[in-house]
Parts: structure tokens; C-alpha cells; sequence
């Protein structure tokens, strides 16, 4: 820090201090976090809450009580350590982990926040996000689509009508005999868990949103938040940005309308063969073309309602569209009991045989996604190109086509999972034979699913071929940076060569992590051209790739019969494995970690393109670290430093955005191993880019950034000083990078061999406290005298009697 500061004013220990730390990926026990077994919980619930050492329960009171004694001056210096801990909000029983069963829906999310940081009022960004939420609703049809094709193609169109399959299968006997064996009736029968799907889905959404996103800011006095560069607000700084209620109302009602109006199509695409020949009942085929009217009706107000209004930051907007919200639901299974009806009603000599009419639908719905995702792409080069000069400091992931490349990523997920589902259960029901295959008891899945699945063994190859690339990279990296380690540590001994390669290979493997865009980069084109390859011969062979490449010459009929059965197996096993790894990864702190980063970065982000991803967390964790600062800070007039590490940095930085200028200035922030530029800077440029992150510095006086080389995730958050900004002279936010090891052999002070940390412990360096007492000492010389503490039971400025959310013992709970 700067050494000729001036140091804090004498007053300016007259109120205490406060250090709220804020933990990373995979959570951490306030125990741990404070170190000290004895805490107690002073405000919150089960899910996220603050807590403190139970001798620090009632801090401010000793405080005032310890005035004028100069015995307790050393310990009035010390911050009061509170700790937020988060991790419930993303963590908890197993059962959670069916939520990795909605990553699809997830990444369409994540492309939403991926959109270049051009101007706000740019007219490709609306255009942007009309078609990121289009992708996302073509995910909720193909999902609705999946379900329908195995309960109403596979199971009550094909196995049900094949005594074959059946006979071993009781369970299938009301859809074999009585009244339900008509082929109409068998439908509407299988249409139950499609639309049970729907309806869960809207439960959880609206659930969730209850339980997660419903938290209100702080009120603010009025103020401007520092502009970036091309003038306007930064996003995070909007007071409505962690509550979008009203836009992710309007989504659930729009998708729940399009699950329920899917199933209607496929009732009505099922009967149209039979109602429409000639000699048909004339009844039966105008009423199905009436139905077929309002089902076009619906789709129609379901592409409005979800194109016609984004989200609304400026301002908490509380408003429903009760509209959209209410009646487009209701209207939609109105429609489809009138479908069921219909279906169900009696057709003499309708029989089931082959696929269910309609299936071809599947590949009209990828061709889709994939004008929608070329659509985006120029969207997105359009939105790069208009970037006002070094906004993104060159450091963009993708050249800014990262959010198409994610939303093409979604629409695959989407395609294996259900895919692999539909796979599955065919070869379950046919465990004698191969399905679609001659002589076999059910006809299978459509061809395009088959032809999916036989490139799923050739995008692995290429994920494979990228590892061993980037293993190789490490391996050089490494033997690169080995002759140079030991000069990073004076005196150290120069025979330790084994240490030197352990320190370069970690610094190694931690730099791999800037190797993702060219990875997402890979797959995603590999995708592309092999998804277009699979589209193209289910369109012109109209065979799975065995029977299709049966007349061709050498090992490549054998070739395309193992690639088809591997691609088959692996489609179904991916989605056993989501299941399995998401158990784990709830029950194991250590499996957490590992994939807890990236599941964390998907559910930072608001729902702002798919209601049924899963849900916000920071939609509960910043409004109540903003809470906590403003009351803290205007009950006790005190100093506040915010501690965030890793994914806690973000949530951290994100609450000291949407604090009000008054507050902001009794608020330091110290981040350390965090991702804020690394990760969401170079992906997430709207929102992280250079531009956001330089207003946010002309607005936090007191920032620290910690890092180290040997981190995978944390790194500097490249911001210049602020004497560019016309500003004080202040000290640049990134310190140089921490050591580690602390050090390079054995010492005095460290008999035994110090551990590479790489991004856990930054608590144990020493620049960690060091960095911490001078952000207190520099806030107190920049906010001058302590303001007069609100009263005691009095109202605060926030609305709330003084004595509600007291740093005491009525609201805690011991541990």
C-alpha cells in the first residue's frame, strides 16, 4: 500500500469494525470460516444466515462499554469477523441432484448474460436477447417432445400394440385390453406423464422463486452509480437487477403453455392420418381442424408473451401480467382437454403400427435451433463490432460469439439427454431384439435420434484429442518455468530441483484454465458439423447409420453399427452419470469443489431466458449482504470490510454495487483467489467486462485484490489505478501475486516443507492481514468521523426498528 497516506484520524476508532467474509465454491462451515468452534447464527435461517463467534455475539455493546480504556485499545483496532454462509442455497440432500437433469436449460440461461458489452440501447442486443429466449423455449418443446415420444410413441403406440413386447410386461395391461386399448384412448392415456412433467416444472419454478428470488433490496436515496465508458449504468448497479419477477412470471406461464400445447400437437398429429381419408367422419376431421386452429392460436400468443418484453432493471418491478400469467396456462389445457377428447373418441378400425405419426417433428425442431443459433451468432458479431474501443481489453472470450457457442451447447445437451432417454427405453422394451431393427418388437425412436447418438463417440474423440493437447501443453509449460521458481525465493537452494517441478507444474496447470474458450471453441464447431452430418442422413436415408450404411463397401457397414451402439449406450449412460455425479456432489465436499465452479457460475445468473433452469441464488445472497451492510453501517456508524474468496468475490462485488453512495463510502472490499475478471470478465463482458469493473473501482475507494500463479480460478482483476479517472492517487486493486509455497524449503519459521495452497487459504498468508488493517485504516482516513448511530429501537433509514437484526442474542442461534 502507500506508504505517504495519511493515516486514520483519531476519531475514527470511536465505532467499530467490521469484517464479513464471504466463502467460495463448495461452501464452508461457519466454524471453519471463523475459526473458533463456539458461533452462533445473529440473523438469518437454515438456508443462508450470518454468524459470528459467540463471544463476539454482543461486540458493539462491549465496544461503547470499553470506551477510554487504554488496555482495550489494541482489541478496539480488530475487526468484529462475521461470517455469510451461502452454501445451502446451492447445496443440500441428494435429491437436489435432479436439477442436473436441467442443465439444458441452464446453459440457454447463461447464453443470455454472454451477450457482448455493446450499447445499451444498441438494436441487436434486444434482438440478442429475443433469440436467446426462443432457444430456451425450443429446449422446454424438445424436453416435452422426449416425453411424449416414450409414453406416447414407444410405449402406447408401438409396444403396446405388439403382443411381443407386452406380454412380458403386466404393468402395460390397461392399455392392452378394455376400454383404454383403443389406439386413441392408449394416447391420452400416455399423454398423463408429459403433461405431469409440465406441471412439475411449473412447480418448481414457481416454488424456487418463492423460496430463492423473492428477496427485495434495500431502499436507496437517489444517486447515479458511476457510468462505464459509453455512458450508461453498469447493470449490477441497477436497483432492479436481482429481481425479475415480473419477466420470469411471464416465461413460466409461456412455457408451461408450450409443454401443454405440445402434447396437444401430438394428440392432433395422431389423429390427422385417420380423420383426414377419405370416407373419414366429417365431424370428427372439422373439429380437428378447429382444435388445430386454437393449438396455432396458442403457439402464437406463446411466441408473444415471450418475445415482447425482456427484464425491466431499473427499478424492482412487483407487477404480474396476470394475462400472460393466468390465462395463458389455463387457456392452454382448456385446449388440450379438448384434444384428449378428441383422441380419445371412437374410431372404428384405427389400429397402431410403425412409428406415431408426427415423429418427423424432431427433426424440424433441430433445424430450428439451428437457424436460431446462426441467427444469434450474427447478432452477437454485430453487438462485438459496435464495442466502444477497449472495452473488452481484447480479452472477450470467443471474439464475443461465446454466448452462441454456449446456446448451441444447451440445444446438444438437450438432444443427448432426451435422446438418451428415448434410447433407453426403447432397448429396455425390446430386450430381445434391436429396435428398428428387422424382426425387432418395437420400431424404435425416430432415425434422427439413432443418428444423434452415432456422433456422440466422434465428439468424444475430439474432447479427448483437446486434453491430450493440453496435457502436452502443461508438460512444456512446466520444464519452461522450473529453471525460473527458484528465483522467486531468496536464498533457496538451488539442488531442489523435484520442488522447483512441483511449483511449475501447478502454476502450469492453474494457467490451463485460460485454455477454455478454446475448448468450448472445439466442441462447439465439432458440434455443429457433426449435428448438421446427422441431420443430413436421417433427411436422406431416413435409416439409422447401420441399416444406411449396409450397402457400403469394406469395414464401414461393421463401423457404423459399433459407432451406433456405442453413441446409443453412451447417450443413455450420460444421463445416469449427471445423476450420479450430482449425488456425489452434494454428499462430498472434496466433489463439490471440483465441479461446484461451474455449477455455481450457471446459478449465479438471474433467470432471465429459461424459468425452469435451476434456481438464482444470488437473488437471495445479495440482497442480504446488501441488508446487512447498509443496517450494520447506519446502526453503529462504523467501518465495514467486505472479504470475499472465489465465488464469494462475485457475490461480494455484486453487493457493493447496489449499496448507496453514503454506505459505500464506510465499505472496503478485499477479494482474493477470485474469478471476477478471469472467468466472468472474459465471458460475461456485459456485466464483468473492463468497463463495469473500472466504474466499480471510481466507486469503491478501498479495494484489494490477493492473488496467486498457482491458482486455477482466481487471478488479477486488471484494473489501472484510478488517477486515469481523474481521481486521488490510490493504489492499484491487484497486489502483486501472493507466493506459494510461502516458501521453497525448510526455514526456521517453517521446519517442515510449506503446502502449494494454489486457491484455498489466503487467510494464511500473511499479506492477507496486512492487506485487510490497511483498507480499514484507509477507509477511516477517507470517510473522516464516524456518523451519529441511529438510535437504539428507533426506525432506521431501511425501514426497520434498530433492535430487529441486532448483532445480539435474542435472534441467535448457537451451534
Amino acid at each position: 500500500m502507500s506508504e505517504d497516506r495519511p493515516g486514520p484520524p483519531a476519531e475514527a476508532h470511536r465505532a467499530p469494525a467490521l469484517e464479513l467474509l464471504v466463502h467460495g465454491v463448495g461452501g464452508t462451515t461457519p466454524q471453519e470460516m471463523l475459526g473458533d468452534p463456539r458461533t452462533v447464527r445473529i440473523t438469518g435461517d437454515g438456508t443462508a444466515g450470518i454468524h459470528r463467534r459467540t463471544d463476539d455475539a454482543d461486540a458493539e455493546e462491549r465496544f461503547g462499554e470499553s470506551r477510554g480504556d487504554p488496555s482495550a485499545d489494541l482489541a478496539r483496532r480488530r475487526p468484529i469477523p462475521e461470517a455469510y454462509c451461502w452454501s445451502n442455497l446451492t447445496s443440500g440432500n441428494s435429491a437436489r441432484a435432479l436439477w442436473l437433469l436441467l442443465l439444458p436449460f441452464m446453459v440457454a440461461n447463461l447464453a443470455h448474460w454472454m451477450r457482448p458489452a455493446a450499447p445499451a440501447r444498441h438494436p441487436a442486443q434486444r434482438v440478442y436477447d429475443v433469440l436467446v429466449r426462443l432457444v430456451a423455449l425450443s429446449l422446454t418443446v424438445l424436453l416435452t417432445a422426449a416425453a411424449c415420444e416414450v409414453t406416447l410413441d414407444l410405449l402406447a403406440w408401438q409396444c403396446a400394440a405388439s403382443e411381443r413386447c407386452a406380454e412380458d410386461k403386466s404393468w402395460l395391461g390397461p392399455l392392452t385390453g378394455g376400454w383404454w386399448a383403443l389406439p386413441g384412448r392408449r394416447l391420452v392415456l400416455a399423454a398423463l406423464p408429459p403433461v405431469a412433467l409440465t406441471a412439475l416444472l411449473w412447480w418448481l419454478s414457481h416454488r424456487t422463486w418463492s423460496a430463492y428470488e423473492s428477496a427485495s433490496p434495500p431502499p436507496r436515496p437517489p444517486g447515479p452509480s458511476q457510468p462505464v465508458p459509453g455512458g450508461e449504468r453498469p447493470a449490477l448497479s441497477l436497483p432492479g437487477f436481482w429481481y425479475g419477477r415480473r419477466l420470469v412470471s411471464r416465461l413460466r406461464a409461456a412455457h408451461t403453455a408450450a409443454g401443454l400445447l405440445t402434447v396437444a400437437a401430438a394428440l392432433l398429429t395422431a389423429t390427422a392420418r385417420y380423420d383426414h381419408r377419405p370416407g373419414g367422419s366429417a365431424a370428427l376431421e372439422v373439429l380437428g381442424w378447429t382444435l388445430t386452429a386454437a393449438v396455432a392460436a396458442g403457439w402464437a400468443a406463446v411466441v408473444v408473451v415471450t418475445v415482447r418484453r425482456g427484464r425491466t432493471e431499473a427499478e424492482p418491478d412487483e407487477r404480474i401480467d396476470r394475462w400472460a400469467s393466468k390465462v395463458l396456462p389455463c387457456a392452454a389445457l382448456g385446449v388440450l382437454a379438448l384434444v384428449a377428447v378428441h383422441t380419445a373418441w371412437y374410431r372404428p378400425d384405427w389400429s397402431s403400427s410403425a412409428r406415431l405419426p408426427g415423429t418427423g417433428a424432431f427433426a424440424w425442431l433441430v433445424l430450428l435451433q439451428g437457424v436460431l443459433v446462426a441467427a444469434l451468432a450474427v447478432a452477437a458479431y454485430v453487438l462485438h463490432r459496435a464495442m466502444p474501443p477497449g472495452t473488452c481489453g481484447g480479452r472477450c472470450a470467443m471474439g464475443g460469439l461465446g454466448g452462441a457457442a454456449v446456446a448451441l451447447l444447451a440445444c446438444a445437451l438437450g438432444g443427448v439427454l432426451t435422446g438418451g432417454v428415448a434410447q433407453r427405453v426403447a432397448d429396455w422394451l425390446d430386450r430381445g431384439g434391436s429396435p428398428g431393427a428387422a424382426g425387432g418388437a418395437v420400431a424404435g425412436p425416430p432415425v434422427l435420434l439413432n443418428w444423434q447418438a452415432s456422433v456422440i463417440p466422434v465428439l468424444l474423440l475430439v474432447v479427448i484429442a483437446f486434453v491430450l493437447i493440453a496435457a502436452v501443453r502443461v508438460w512444456r509449460e512446466r520444464r519452461r518455468l522450473t529453471p525460473r521458481v527458484v528465483r522467486l525465493y531468496e536464498g533457496a537452494p538451488r539442488e531442489l530441483d523435484s520442488r522447483s517441478r512441483q511449483i511449475a507444474r501447478a502454476v502450469a496447470w492453474a494457467r490451463l484454465t485460460d485454455s477454455a474458450p478454446a475448448l468450448v471453441a472445439s466442441v462447439a464447431f465439432a458440434t455443429l458439423l457433426l449435428g448438421g452430418g446427422a441431420l443430413a442422413g436421417a433427411a436422406l436415408t431416413g435409416a439409422p447409420p447401420g441399416p444406411a450404411a449396409s450397402a457400403w463397401p469394406g469395414p464401414l457397414p461393421a463401423l457404423a453399427e459399433t459407432v451406433q451402439a456405442l453413441g446409443s449406450w453412451l447417450m443413455g449412460a450420460l444421463v445416469v452419470l449427471l445423476v450420479a455425479t450430482g449425488r456425489r456432489a452434494y454428499r462430498d465436499a472434496a466433489a463439490r469443489r471440483t465441479i461446484g465452479i461451474l455449477w455455481d457460475v450457471g446459478t449465479f445468473w438471474p433467470r432471465a431466458a429459461h424459468p425452469f433452469a435451476p434456481p438464482c441464488y444470488a437473488e437471495r445472497a445479495v440482497p442480504d449482504l446488501t441488508w446487512r451492510m447498509c443496517t450494520w453501517t447506519e446502526r453503529t456508524g462504523g467501518r465495514l470490510v467486505i472479504s470475499g474468496h472465489s465465488q464469494g468475490s462475485v457475490l461480494a462485488a455484486a453487493a457493493v454495487w447496489q449499496l448507496d453512495p453514503a454506505t459505500r463510502k464506510r465499505v472496503a472490499l478485499l477479494t482474493y483467489g477470485s474469478p471476477l475478471e478471469r472467468l466472468y470478465g472474459r465471458w460475461f463482458p456485459a456485466c464483468f467486462g473492463p468497463g463495469p469493473l473500472r466504474a466499480l473501482r471510481r466507486e469503491v475507494d478501498c479495494w484489494r485484490n490477493l492473488w496467486r500463479l498457482t491458482d486455477p480460478i482466481g487471478g488479477p482483476v486488471r484494473i489501472e489505478d484510478g488517477t486515469e479517472d481523474g481521481g486521488d492517487d490510490c493504489d492499484p486493486v491487484d497486489r502483486e501475486p501472493l507466493k506459494d509455497p510461502l516458501e521453497y524449503g525448510r526455514t526456521p519459521e517453517h521446519p517442515l516443507p510449506a503446502p502449494i495452497l494454489g486457491h484455498g487459504d489466503y487467510q494464511a498468508d500473511p499479506a492477507f492481514a496486512a492487506e485487510r488493517a490497511a483498507l480499514l485504516d484507509r477507509l477511516a482516513a477517507a470517510a473522516g468521523p464516524p456518523p451519529v448511530p441511529a438510535q437504539p429501537g428507533g426506525p432506521g433509514r431501511y425501514g426497520e426498528s434498530e433492535r430487529s437484526g441486532r448483532s445480539g442474542r435474542p435472534a441467535a442461534e448457537s451451534r
